[in-house]
């Protein structure tokens, strides 16, 4: 599946989405506190890419983060404009932020690139680093495993990542990694997660 049709499938599932995994009380308690900890350490603004129906978005500016939810799914940001208004959320992808060269304090990745072919996520993370400015930082949330691979998805097909490869990746970007974690809690995936800073 292409990223064109990502979108696609994840419009024509959105209610059922935002109905499992849509609010900020289907995160994890360790999630919770590692995002919030990570978002509260910038300065400047944050981009939460993938925001889907931006409960990640909301909850952090109700933390006085100065931050913008950015979903290729229009239905997503229809309705995170509606469900909270006071938040800005606008159409966009990971690899075209349309925002200004070293412009970001940080880019929130949650669980945002696990659709991307391995060349997409590249471009991706280079588009990140361009955005974000020295010292800035960056969360990735994702799926792990031992070995790279696809797998069938709930919406789309997605990929694991192992945590040593992918950091790899985002170190080739221009990032130094401060933060590197799995946890196997879940039933059928384990999670992920990558903080780092811009060089």
């Amino acid at each position: 599946m292409s990223l064109k049709s990502v979108p696609e499938a994840y419009t024509a599932k959105s209610r059922e989405y935002i109905e499992a995994v849509g609010r900020i009380e289907h995160v994890a308690a360790p999630d919770l506190e590692l995002v919030e900890a990570w978002a509260r350490s910038l300065e400047g603004p944050v981009l939460d890419v993938g925001c889907g129906p931006g409960q990640w978005t909301h909850h952090l500016a109700g933390l006085g983060v100065d931050i913008q939810g950015l979903d290729p799914a229009k239905a997503f940001i229809d309705s995170a404009r509606i469900t909270y208004p006071s938040e800005c959320f606008r159409i966009g992808q990971a690899e075209a932020l349309g925002v200004e060269d070293s412009s970001l304090g940080g880019i929130l990745a949650w669980y945002s690139l696990i659709h991307s072919l391995p060349a997409e996520l590249d471009a991706a993370l280079a588009e990140f680093a361009r955005c974000v400015w020295p010292g800035g930082g960056l969360a990735l949330g994702f799926f792990t495993n031992s070995t790279p691979g696809l797998f069938e998805h709930a919406v789309a097909p997605a990929y694991y990542w192992p945590v040593e490869l992918l950091s790899a990746k985002v170190e080739a970007a221009g990032f130094i990694l401060t933060h590197t974690e799995t946890r196997s809690d879940r039933p059928a995936r384990s999670h992920g997660a990558i903080l780092a800073t811009r060089i």
